[in-house]
């Protein structure tokens, strides 16, 4: 029987959000996915930025176009989800980075399942 338990991301101090401080690849170190349990994974994304800015995910690593997932944030539009609950494991990471830096911040959660 599988169990289940959420967890910050591993980058999070307290639970509180991971601001993308990096403009090009490799991106903002944001969460690393467990060795043998599966993570599933949900990232928001918040713009404190007076204009739209365009966020790159790597998800799992850094290749084009496989692992990346490119969005434009609205500025000041609250929270914009960003990973519906993918799963990521083996120590694979998710990093990001901005065309803006310290303007947005990654809140979310992972629920860990072993």
């Amino acid at each position: 029987m599988a169990s289940y338990s959420k967890v910050n991301f591993s980058e999070s101090v307290d639970g509180l959000p991971v601001k993308a401080v990096q403009t090009a690849s490799p991106g903002t170190l944001v969460h690393t996915a467990h060795a043998t349990a599966k993570d599933e994974v949900w990232l928001y994304a918040y713009n404190g930025h007076t204009a739209d800015v365009v966020l790159t995910v790597e998800y799992g690593g850094a290749v084009v176009p496989d692992q990346n997932i490119i969005i434009t944030i609205p500025t000041k539009a609250g929270l914009t989800l960003i990973i519906p609950g993918l799963l990521l494991t083996n120590s694979r990471t998710i990093r990001a980075f901005a065309a803006t830096a310290n303007v947005i911040t990654l809140s979310g959660y992972v629920n860990r399942i072993s």
